[in-house]
């Protein structure tokens, strides 16, 4: 007797339709299967299934893995093929869920700029933002990314997608990425409460702290949506743009300043501890920067990333989180924006340049927000296709 999944397959290409919930797009010639577990157009779209704390703020997974990639095949119909099925068969074997497996390929400057296709999307190299950091500004064919609340899963799943298994929770490795990839670098890391004390022995650092720095940073007020990230139109309606960089981050002199230090050096002059526990689903902002500036001879971070909101929304959706990478305690900054210069306009509101002549005590670091504890090491830029074409988007037709 045919099983479910071969006579959905067999009914979805008959149709030219997906199972409900699936993307309907293939490359050229691969015909349309059915996956057993829906996922959506929008390879970034989780909020739908995500888990939230009692406020109603989304809570992100838990454990993360970055494989940054480059080519080793050519753009080709077949080369499409061989990617298409292979995350097909992470589809099959996972649930879109924390619990199962999110996946997202997004595809690099270099690849758009080799295929001379880097004038047709929204990014473009990545470019130094600060004055004081050592940025090794990077550039990749593609960047995949692997989030579960299950820490075994990303192994598994990049294992089974560079041909090192043959099955995948239960589901048969037919195709590999390793045909069309090699892998350059690896980044990991985790997210969410208690998390970061299992990593490290900093004292200060609570047992139960979602983040290095301590705050929970991933309230829905000071999130962009899923829809405003969306690019609206043209070949790569749907998709969106992705900035990564890695940050390092001094724990311990972060640590060494007493908790309303890190509250006003975090938030602003006008928060305090008791503020920041009753915070909800946003962090009000009063748009009151310089006058802080003047006045205290100090800003802190988020009112001054805050001036870049559009209507009162953030232009950027974070999926940052913490990494011990290379034994250095840091944040992998990963966030999605419709265009890349909402990225720029963010970085550039939080060097806070623009204060130094308000007071003498503010310096490039100093009194700076968080500058004075954090250095930006990498940078690279990335374009989020829809799923229906993520298999080398505006090369292959």
């Amino acid at each position: 007797m045919p099983s479910r999944r071969s006579m959905l397959g067999k009914l979805a290409a008959t149709a030219g339709v997906g199972v409900a919930g699936c993307a309907t797009g293939s490359p050229p010639g691969l015909p349309l299967d059915a996956n057993p577990h829906p996922v959506p157009s929008r390879q970034y779209a989780q909020h739908d299934v995500l888990r939230r704390d009692t406020d109603g703020n989304v809570l992100q997974a838990r454990h993360r893995r970055l494989l940054l990639l480059d080519l080793k095949a050519s753009p080709s119909q077949r080369a499409a093929e061989t990617v298409e099925r292979a995350l097909r068969g992470v589809e099959r074997a996972f649930d879109w869920a924390p619990d199962g497996l999110f996946h997202a390929l997004a595809w690099g400057s270099k690849y758009f700029a080799d295929n001379d296709a880097l004038g047709r999307v929204p990014i473009e190299h990545p470019t130094v933002l600060t004055r004081t950091d050592d940025e090794e500004l990077q550039r990749f064919d593609a960047l995949l990314v692997l989030e579960s609340d299950v820490p075994s899963h990303l192994p598994a799943a990049e294992s089974a997608l560079f041909g090192a298994r043959n099955e995948l929770n239960g589901e048969p490795v037919d195709h590999t990425l390793a045909d069309v990839f090699v892998r350059r670098d690896r980044r990991t890391g985790f997210l969410g409460e208690g998390l970061p004390a299992e990593h490290v022995d900093v004292e200060g650092l609570e047992a139960d702290a979602p983040m290095f720095s301590g705050f929970f940073s991933g309230r829905e007020g000071s999130q962009a949506t899923e829809d405003a990230i969306a690019i609206p139109d043209g070949p790569l309606a749907g998709g969106t743009t992705a900035h990564l960089s890695h940050i390092s981050f001094d724990l311990p002199t972060w640590f060494d300043f007493d908790e309303a230090d890190r509250v006003h050096k975090m938030f602003s002059s006008e928060f305090s501890p008791e503020d920041v526990a009753e915070l909800t689903t946003d962090v009000p902002f009063a748009d009151e920067v310089r006058e802080h500036a003047r006045e205290h001879g100090s800003v802190g971070h988020h009112e001054k990333v805050a001036r870049v909101r559009r209507d009162g929304k953030p232009l950027l959706l974070r999926r940052d989180f913490n990494t011990v990478d290379g034994g250095v305690t840091g944040v992998h900054f990963l966030s999605y924006q419709r265009i890349l210069d909402h990225f720029r306009r963010t970085r550039k509101s939080m060097n806070g340049w623009y204060l130094r002549d308000d007071h003498p005590n503010i310096t490039d670091r100093e009194n700076n927000g968080i500058l004075n504890v954090i250095s930006t090491t990498k940078r690279a830029n990335f374009v989020v296709p829809p799923r229906e074409k993520r298999a080398f988007p505006l090369t292959v037709t």
